[in-house]
């Protein structure tokens, strides 16, 4: 972006914007995980249907087996990120509640500690001591917790909004493959939904990407070649079934 002038006609360098940890990096890993819990229903919903698929063309069979798998998956991805969460959770506490303790118990000791941290992150012995003696004043604990444990006090994440999230983006992304393998004629049914899963891998694969600051098109061709790689194996799975009579 050019240099603007200031009324002086100086030049005026615009900051620079990057999206650092804090608020704003928080909100970018909460959005990172919506796209994968939806990527991850789009590919396991398009698995299940089409599979079915592959062994009738009853779409009341079909209707049945997409929302089984939408409520499973949708369900078992909640259920594990509210137990994952509640274990970060529950760890973090544990670990205030020690560095509490500590700071009560012998605070000169965490004042050295804290000098030390400082001075690891490449600050001189004097600016270190000088550092972690006005971040004590001001709040001791949360000084040790954000440059010590990494934890921020008053952003512990909540257990049932991450369980929520996922529920709710496990669910986005199974609606794709179920309306798209139910809606169309039995004879388009295959190829709609093929072609619809694919699109929305694409989609995700791109988005997971920008947000990682990684090249977009190795990530959107791993995308694509699993969900087709899954559509494919459930496929000739439940095809064979099928001819078999199962």
């Amino acid at each position: 972006m050019p240099a603007r002038q200031d009324p002086h006609g100086e030049p005026h360098q615009e900051p620079h914007q990057e999206p650092h940890e804090g608020p704003l990096g928080n909100r970018l890993n909460r959005l990172r995980a919506a796209v994968l819990g939806a990527n991850d229903g789009v590919v396991s919903t398009a698995g299940l249907v089409v599979g079915v698929a592959g062994a009738t063309d009853s779409r009341g069979t079909l209707l049945t087996a997409g929302l089984a798998g939408l409520l499973a998956g949708s369900m078992s991805m909640a259920a594990g990120e509210y137990v994952s969460v509640s274990t970060q959770r529950d760890s973090e506490r544990a670990a205030l509640a020690l560095e509490r303790t500590e700071l009560a118990v012998a605070p000169q000791a965490e004042l050295d500690e804290l000098t030390g941290l400082l001075e690891g992150k490449g600050l001189t012995r004097e600016l270190a001591r000088e550092v972690a003696e006005q971040l004590t004043e001001h709040d001791a604990l949360r000084a040790h917790a954000e440059v010590e444990l990494g934890i921020d006090p008053d952003e512990l994440t909540s257990a049932w909004q991450a369980a929520g999230a996922s529920f709710l983006a496990f669910t986005a992304g199974s609606l794709l493959p179920l309306h798209a393998i139910v809606l169309p004629p039995a004879h388009l049914r295959l190829a709609v939904t093929v072609v619809a899963v694919l699109a929305a891998l694409v989609l995700c694969g791109w988005g997971s990407a920008r947000m990682g600051d990684a090249p977009a098109g190795r990530a959107v061709l791993r995308n694509a070649a699993g969900g087709a790689l899954a559509m494919a194996v459930t496929y000739a799975a439940g095809s064979l079934l099928g001819a078999a009579g199962v």
